[in-house]
């Protein structure tokens, strides 16, 4: 409603709607703890409950009068309102899309708090610009090819007890069929595989409930370990694939020689999800293009969205990876192009492998957080299907099969695993959970979410009829992914969740012909049909893809690095980092190398001399141990440039193969005294073997100088 009259009647809702609002936030169960730990901290004052004067009821209805606000939009602003200092409950880490990064944004405020730099370099942190011998470069090349982008879809947060242990993040790059490694610690990318089986992929990254593996799925169905055939041999020789990378948690790094796959049929794999709790040991795949079309509309051919939508079922893949593990533990994998595959055939045999019929084109396989239930949605099926884990364990058991695929893998019979079938609406995708006994489903045609009431052991968190549509809220326009607080864990906390709205046209100002998508923020702490959505968010970078959404206060983040001189690549405290006193430049022959400190507000040695055709090794440590004192360092004309947190050491090489006199500086502010953290960086031009004349070691002269 409006606040276009001075009814007093509206002034008591407004006083009511932000007195409430404001319990809501200071008063919620967990919230009042990590608020109190933040005021001791801080020293802040407690905040206590408001009551509004008269005046104060006037003023801000005079304010939602003149920004034609109504009762729900002050709700929401009270909902999602964050004072300076206080701290979100949760946040939430998105795939950045065709950026090649990840984004943490704080919820409920939906404040962008930081881009992880994973598959794209990136400058202010330096990421990929550490000379010649740069580690993310090195990563980031595909068969000696530098690939400087990545499509960034489904990351994953490591899992104890299949929760979330806010200790690792994993993120996978559809477009080359990597996979990123993230430490919480630092919140820096660590590692970067590269699936050798598969050109691109999609069903990466997901966890199994203890952070055993990660699992990496296929897409488009290719031959396996980049080979070559023709479309016409396609049934004959294009295979899928599911890759198992193995994770070393005490490292923080996944282990390639104890990771394998499987291979698959070349039906088109999609998104997978680990089993938990009743469906520990397994993981499920969902499945398109069963037809096993092949297209060509450039020659007259039924095109792949119509000749891969033709058949009413696809294959659920139900995966034993237990028994999976076992097997290539006992040497029955065979190589591809150097890694270890489980063959279909072995699959079969050792009772690997199995289908399922599902709606046709699904793009979603989420399991229950008790784990005895999956939900698909197919995007052409206005339903959601429910299989039962006991079920398919006994249909197994029974082989209760309605037969085999071409390539022999049993098809469990539909009626035999389904528990059951709930209409939502149109282009169901993605499901989540909450604590309350309620599924939400994206509808992509619909542009709605869908509440749900679960069946089984939750019914009797909620009211309605099991297996039944609760409601569907609009949102703005044609959402993805979706995310809930914790939704994919044993625990959800549903408080919160997210629409990935991959259009915004009228929501936000235009920002020409590329508009930005749109992450809206729903409110689903009510049980039944409250579900409103409060905050509209503009993601201006990439094409996001997918969410997960974590507590705060599970994320153990290093304020600094906890000793000076510490190797963030290596997660220790590194011998070459260069000590106070220690600073200068040393030479042995034509290599160089230089020792360097940085504190506010200079670098020491300020000025350092090289001979044109010098190899020069850049040492630098971060003598800071202040929170965000952070320092950068650049050579312009040598594509330069580091982020040195407090405490961070970083070391690089560059050939001096361009004369010059090169000024360095600090690219971060720090001080008052920021502009002259700088020095000159001289590189001589060459002379003749007569006339050269070898450059001073002045290692024994730094401290001095220093002083």
């Amino acid at each position: 409603m409006p606040f276009y009259c001075r009814d007093s009647r509206i002034q008591r809702w407004a006083a009511a709607i932000l007195v409430a609002g404001s319990v809501l936030s200071v008063f919620s169960t967990d919230a009042v703890a990590q608020q109190e730990g933040r005021r001791r901290r801080s020293g802040q004052q407690e905040v206590k409950p408001i009551e509004l004067t008269p005046e104060q009821t006037a003023q801000l209805t005079k304010i939602a009068n003149e920004r034609k606000l109504n009762v729900d939009d002050l709700l929401a602003a009270a909902k999602t309102y964050m004072p300076s200092g206080r701290h979100d409950e949760y946040v939430l880490f998105s795939s950045g899309g065709q950026s090649g990064q990840i984004f943490a944004i704080g919820v409920p405020s939906m404040r962008l708090l930081r881009s992880i730099s994973v598959f794209t370099p990136e400058s202010w942190q330096g990421y990929g610009f550490a000379g010649d011998d740069d580690r993310v470069h090195k990563e980031l090349e595909i068969n000696g090819r530098p690939v400087l982008w990545g499509d960034t879809h489904h990351p994953a947060l490591s899992e104890t007890k299949g929760d979330y242990d806010g200790q690792f993040l994993f993120i996978g790059d559809k477009a080359n069929a990597r996979l990123g490694v993230i430490d919480l610690r630092d919140w820096e990318t660590k590692q970067i595989v590269k699936n050798p089986l598969t050109v691109s992929d999609h069903g990466a990254a997901f966890v199994t409930p203890d952070t055993d593996y990660v699992i990496e799925g296929g897409q488009y169905a290719t031959v396996l370990g980049y080979g070559y055939a023709p479309p016409e041999e396609y049934k004959k020789s294009y295979r899928g694939m599911v890759t198992m990378w193995k994770f070393d948690r005490a490292k923080g790094r996944i282990d390639v020689a104890k990771s394998f796959a499987l291979e698959l049929p070349p039906y088109w794999q999609d998104l997978s999800d680990a089993g938990k709790l009743a469906s520990d040991g397994w993981f499920f795949v969902n499945s398109f293009n069963s037809e096993m079309a092949t297209g060509g509309i450039e020659k007259g051919n039924p095109p792949f969205e119509a000749g891969a939508s033709k058949r009413d079922m696809d294959y659920l893949h139900i995966v034993n990876w237990k028994k999976a593990e076992e097997t290539f533990k006992a040497g029955k994998a065979k190589p591809i192009n150097g890694f270890p595959v489980i063959s279909l055939d072995t699959s079969i045999a050792e009772g690997i492998l199995y289908f399922a019929p599902e709606p046709k084109s699904p793009h979603g396989v989420d399991v229950t957080p008790n784990g005895q239930y999956m939900v698909v949605a197919g995007k052409l099926d206005p339903h959601v299907t429910v299989y039962s884990i006991e079920k398919i364990k006994k249909a197994i058991a029974e082989k209760k099969y309605s037969g085999n695929d071409e390539y022999g893998v049993p098809i469990l019979e539909f009626d035999a695993v389904k528990e059951a079938q709930v209409e939502l609406g149109l282009g169901p995708l993605h499901t989540q959970f909450d604590n309350k006994g309620y599924a939400y489903t994206s509808l992509f045609l619909d542009s709605a979410v869908a509440r749900w009431s679960l069946g089984g052991e939750y019914a009797k968190l909620h009211s309605e009829q099991p297996w039944t549509l609760v409601q569907k809220t609009p949102v703005q326009y044609n959402i993805g992914h979706l995310c809930a607080a914790e939704g994919d864990t044993v625990s959800p906390d549903g408080n919160y969740l997210i629409s990935m709205s991959k259009w915004s046209v009228d929501r936000f100002l235009t920002t020409g012909p590329l508009l930005p998508q749109n992450f809206q923020l729903l409110d689903i702490q009510q049980p039944g049909t409250s579900m409103p959505v409060i905050y509209d968010c503009p993601i201006g970078v990439g094409e996001p893809h997918y969410c997960q959404m974590i507590k705060a206060d599970k994320l153990q983040s290093w304020a600094v690095y906890p000793e000076v001189g510490w190797n963030p690549h290596t997660q220790s405290l590194d011998p070459n980092a260069p000590k106070k006193g220690s600073e200068g430049v040393t030479r042995d022959g034509s290599n160089v190398t230089v020792n360097m400190t940085a504190v506010r507000s200079h670098f020491v040695p300020e000025h350092v001399e090289v001979n044109e055709g010098d190899k020069v090794t850049w040492r630098i440590t971060a003598m800071e141990t202040t929170q965000d004192a952070t320092h950068g360092f650049c050579i312009g004309g040598y594509n330069v440039n580091l982020s040195l947190e407090p405490g961070e050491y970083q070391e690089f090489t560059i050939t001096a193969d361009k004369p010059g006199t090169y000024p360095f500086y600090c690219t971060e502010f720090c001080s008052a005294l920021h502009l002259e953290m700088a020095g000159y960086f001289h590189v001589k031009p060459r002379v003749s073997a007569a006339d050269a004349a070898p450059l001073e070691d002045t290692t024994a002269t730094t401290e001095t100088a220093a002083k």
